[in-house]
Formats: C-alpha cells, sequence, structure tokens
C-alpha cells in the first residue's frame, strides 16, 4: 500500500497586532505592475481596490476605510495600506465615491463659447481656485443655445457633480431660462450648489459684472473726444449683456441731450467674424460714422480687420472701441480702447461663492469696470 504524503505545514501565523508579510504578493512570472495574484502572462490592468486588500492581507472593507480615511482602521493599518496602494500604483476612483456617498472633488463649469477669450479668462480663474482647494473642473460649452446649457446641467447632474458654476449672458426674456431655472432649483433642493456670472434671473448666487456702466463710461469717453455720429456692433440681441451694454450707451448718449434714435445698432455674433460683418453692413449704410462701438472684444478686432483692409485709416478716419479687454486687445494695430473686467477675478469669485455653504438668500457680488484707452480711438477730424 502506498504511504500517504505527510500534509504541509502550515505557516506560522502573525503575532497579534502584527502586519501581514506582504513581500510575495505578486505571484512569480506576472508582468510587471500586475495586481497581486494576476496569473503569469495576463496583461495587467488598472490597479483595483481589491488588489490593494489582498496585497496589504486585509478585508476589502478596511482598505476602503484606510483610503478614505474613514473610522474604524489604526492609524498603523491605514498607513500600511496606503503604502501598499502607492507600490502598485492604485488610484482612487473619485467617480466611484461620489456614486456611494462620498464627497465629489469635481465642479462643473459651463461656458457659452470656449474658444471666446473672455470665457477662457473666467475660466482662468476658476481653474486656479479648484487648483488651490484639491478640486478639479469638469468644462462644457453651450453656444449660447439654452437647451444645450439645460442638457450640460444634467449631464453634470448624472456625474455627481455637487458644484456647478454657469459663466456667461442670460436671456431677455427670463421665459426662455425656465426649465434652467426648474433643474437647478432641484438640484440645490438635493443639496448642490450653483454660482452663475452675469445672469439676473436665476434664484441662486451671482457674480455680475459692471456691464451698463461700463458702457456708459465707454460712452463718455466717446462723447467727450467730439464724436457725435457712432454706430453700435451689438452681439445677440437676446442675450442681458447685450441689454446691459447698451443701455449704458443709451445712459450716457442721452444725457448729453443726444437723440439715442439717430445711433445704429447692428446685430451679430460676438465673434471676430461677427464683429466684421456687421461692420460692413453698419459702414456701407452708414459712411459717415466717425466711431463704432463693440459690445466685445473680439467683435471689435474683427470691425478693425475689415476697416484696415477696406482702406478707413483707424482712428484717423474712425474711431473703434470694444468691451471686456482681453488680452488681445492690447496686441492689434491699433492697440484697442475698452472696457476693463476682472474677468479672472469673477471666475476666482463664482467659484468661492460655489463652495461656500448656502445663504438664507442668493448672494450678489458686482464687479467694478476701468476705461483703458489705447490707439484705437481719437478726436474725429474737422
Amino acid at each position: 500500500m502506498a504511504e500517504r504524503p505527510s500534509p504541509r505545514p502550515s505557516p506560522p501565523s502573525a503575532p497579534p497586532g502584527a502586519l501581514p508579510d506582504t513581500r510575495a504578493g505578486t505571484l512569480a512570472g506576472a508582468p510587471p505592475g500586475a495586481p497581486p495574484g494576476a496569473p503569469p502572462g495576463e496583461p495587467s490592468g488598472p490597479p483595483r481596490l481589491i488588489d490593494v486588500a489582498r496585497a496589504a492581507g486585509v478585508s476589502l472593507a478596511t482598505a476602503s476605510r484606510a483610503m478614505t480615511g474613514s473610522a474604524g482602521v489604526s492609524p498603523r493599518v491605514a498607513a500600511h495600506v496606503r503604502a501598499i496602494a502607492a507600490q502598485v500604483g492604485y488610484v482612487p476612483n473619485s467617480h466611484a465615491r461620489a456614486l456611494a456617498g462620498g464627497q465629489a472633488s469635481m465642479v462643473g463649469l459651463v461656458v457659452h463659447d470656449v474658444g471666446d477669450p473672455y470665457f477662457g479668462e473666467i475660466a482662468r480663474g476658476v481653474l486656479r481656485e479648484t487648483d488651490s482647494r484639491g478640486y478639479l473642473a469638469l468644462i462644457s460649452q453651450t453656444e449660447r443655445d439654452p437647451r444645450a446649457e439645460l442638457a450640460r446641467i444634467r449631464a453634470l447632474r448624472a456625474h455627481r457633480v455637487t458644484s456647478i458654476v454657469l459663466a456667461g449672458s442670460g436671456y431677455v426674456d427670463a421665459r426662455t431660462e425656465t426649465d434652467i431655472a426648474a433643474e437647478l432649483r432641484s438640484f440645490t433642493a438635493a443639496g448642490g450648489r450653483v454660482a452663475v456670472i452675469g445672469r439676473h434671473h436665476l434664484p441662486v448666487d451671482a457674480v455680475l459684472p459692471d456691464n451698463a456702466a461700463g458702457g456708459a463710461t465707454l460712452m463718455r469717453h466717446l462723447l467727450d473726444l467730439g464724436h457725435r455720429r457712432l454706430g453700435v456692433l451689438g452681439g445677440p440681441a437676446n442675450l442681458t449683456t447685450v441689454e446691459d451694454r447698451l443701455a449704458g450707451l443709451r445712459t450716457a448718449y442721452g444725457a448729453a441731450g443726444l437723440d439715442w434714435a439717430s445711433v445704429p445698432v447692428v446685430h451679430g455674433d460676438f465673434t471676430r467674424e461677427g464683429g466684421a460683418a456687421a461692420t460692413a453692413r453698419l459702414v456701407r449704410a452708414h459712411p459717415e460714422l466717425t466711431a463704432v462701438v463693440a459690445l466685445n472684444d473680439p467683435m471689435a478686432v474683427g470691425a478693425l480687420s475689415w476697416l484696415l483692409n477696406h482702406g478707413r485709416r483707424v482712428p484717423e478716419e474712425i474711431s473703434v472701441a470694444g468691451f471686456d479687454d482681453v488680452p488681445v486687445a492690447r496686441d492689434v494695430y491699433p492697440a484697442l480702447t475698452t472696457v476693463r473686467l476682472p474677468m479672472v477675478g469673477m471666475g476666482r469669485q463664482a467659484l468661492e461663492l460655489v463652495l461656500k455653504p448656502p445663504a438664507t438668500r442668493p448672494r450678489r457680488r458686482r464687479t467694478r469696470h476701468e476705461l483703458v484707452v489705447r490707439a484705437s480711438t481719437a478726436a474725429p477730424r474737422p
């Protein structure tokens, strides 16, 4: 009768309080970087929390508590688990943590147009603040379509984002924002936080640029130079930003005893191309104009380009002014006279608001403006 082999001796158990030995956590022959326990030759994937738990010799629940800093794990075991996680290259899944009810570290930023330098500067302010606070920003654009804006808000909610910044003008007809307002009320009722930039009608915290007063300041500058025959390049007529800036221009023009009805306004896209196209229509219909005011800087840059390409000297024959003071305004030729808004600061303030505990009533932060006079404006020729 064959002799039965002797049973293999069990490894000695670790003394109470000792950490498990993880030196042999990876099988011989497994590819470099493979999670512990991976069969030899199998391609490696991103390490999972279960891999960390196995390598550390602890339960999945203990590994989870150690990685999140929750109670119920000794400092020694928590440090051991985190060391193993670093060793195997494990990165916590923040989206999964949010789904499990943890605190999300992502902020949603929704802008009208990522190609518009105005929103680029606002995004810089938001991103500086998220970086300093350890948050990640998810950025999307709407191309000034309220239906797209609603879809972006819903998508951010689906990703369990708990804070949203909406940057960009509201709409003149408040009914356009009815569905957006309802979605935001639902979001905040569920514990979400929202701040907006340049919006009047939404029931949330807001950073409000000095659009009307900035328009009045710009008009007074042109009137002081002696201009009386002016035209305006307006952006999309359905935006409150356009309405507010026009209101400032109109107030200052009327205060000088002049009839605003004599000022032609041509609307177009808030882009360089939109500015060039609007300038063509404006100047061809009103060749007597001595100054053109664009309601944002990209439109003003388009106006400069069209005028110079059609033999009109700026500012000797016609002055051009913009609004916002985006970085390119100082680099075009001639350098652009404009109204400076603190765009980076506006983004920072919105992020600060959205990360604050909610107040009983929506908070309002109003910004200042500054007239920046450069070479594109001068007194009209006699």
